[in-house]
């Protein structure tokens, strides 16, 4: 099988399964996951009693006129319960923003998630491709405000998965301030933003950009990517129409009725916010060993390995010492080229590290 076969490859991080397979590894291989990039604190240790208790959720619909979950939400993003639509997990706001725009045409920043254009196909969007920086993954601002003439919609990623990279806030406003003149909606996913060192969250922009969305995921804090919950922010009005669009009952009554509970626990924040504190300094660890690794802004790294080829074989190395990375082969730009990785905890981590000092040590 050629190391360019990606096909062959997971489209997604956290599938084991058929990386074990072509490697000729059993399934019960044991492994680290640094391939999804979920909070390694696990759930909040309140939530096994609390699903034993919720099994009368499952049997009524979700009750469409209950907006505890929406205004749960509006409390804690400081905005008004207009502005908020919960769906299920992050990917149907992405796949709702797309089809704001059916038939029209994007422009998506590379390389970045993979289901901003496949949410554009699915919706007949003609999608344009804008390339980030090829040594520091910087976006070039001028050429995505002329590209921007031709576009209805502007989707990013901030942090960006997979390059960790983070857009500066007044590249935004300076990107908003030219979707003013060309009437194009900037999406800006922040799926990974509870995970940035400072509060980089967009939503104080909300009020003077009608032209704005935010995306956020609670399944990647909370680590809980099963469950499917998201939500997204915008103008009253564009939320409107986004909830016309939405399917019935997309999101679940279990993932409704957790909102309130979730966001009401300072508790596991703050020790997510500790476990961060003490493990932000793996990248330049990793830079240490002689590796490139681009800006990290989020909670996992993205590490050059050189070419696909050796890339490949240095994912392998990790496999087989029980440590899952994530491929980059069906990223536009970076190729096979790179691997990306999740930070986790402390005993975790200085696993990683000594398996990739081993690696340059051979």
């Amino acid at each position: 099988m050629s190391v360019g076969a990606t096909s062959a490859w997971p489209g997604h991080g956290g599938r084991s399964a058929p990386l074990l397979e072509r490697y000729g590894l059993p399934p019960e291989h044991p492994l680290i996951d640094y391939s999804a990039n979920l909070n390694p604190l696990g759930p909040p240790p309140w939530l096994g009693d609390w699903l034993a208790g919720a099994a009368g959720h499952l049997t009524r619909y979700p009750d469409p006129d209950d907006d505890r979950a929406r205004r749960a939400i509006a409390e804690h993003e400081g905005v008004a319960p207009e502005r908020v639509l919960v769906t299920g997990g992050g990917a149907e706001a992405i796949y709702l923003a797309a089809a704001l725009h059916r038939g029209g045409r994007a422009l998506v920043v590379q390389p970045t998630f993979s289901e901003y254009a496949r949410a554009c196909a699915h919706y007949g969007l003609g999608v344009s491709s804008l390339a980030l920086g090829d040594d520091d993954f910087r976006l070039d601002v001028d050429a995505a405000e002329r590209a921007m003439v031709d576009a209805e919609v502007l989707f990013l990623c901030r942090p960006n998965n997979p390059t960790g990279t983070l857009i500066p806030r007044k590249t935004i406003e300076r990107l908003l301030a030219r979707c003013g003149e060309t009437g194009t909606t900037l999406v800006v996913d922040e799926a990974f933003v509870d995970f940035t060192e400072d509060d980089e969250r967009l939503t104080p922009l909300l009020a003077q950009s009608p032209n704005l969305l935010l995306l956020r995921s609670l399944t990647k804090l909370y680590d809980l990517p099963g469950l499917r919950l998201g939500y997204l922010l915008g103008a009253p009005e564009t939320v409107a129409r986004l909830a016309a669009y939405q399917l019935p009952w997309s999101v679940n009554a279990l993932a409704l009725e957790l909102v309130v509970p979730l966001l009401a626990d300072a508790d596991y924040l703050a020790r997510t916010r500790a476990w961060l504190a003490d493990q932000r300094d793996l990248p330049q660890k990793v830079r240490e060993l002689g590796y490139t690794v681009a800006p990290a802004a989020a909670n996992f790294l993205l590490l050059h390995g050189g070419n696909a080829a050796e890339t490949e074989a240095l994912f392998a190395f990790l496999l087989r010492r029980g440590l899952l990375a994530r491929h980059t082969h069906n990223f536009p730009g970076l190729d096979g080229r790179w691997l990306r990785l999740a930070l986790r905890d402390g005993p975790d981590n200085a696993r990683l590290l000594a398996a990739l000092a081993a690696w340059r040590r051979g």
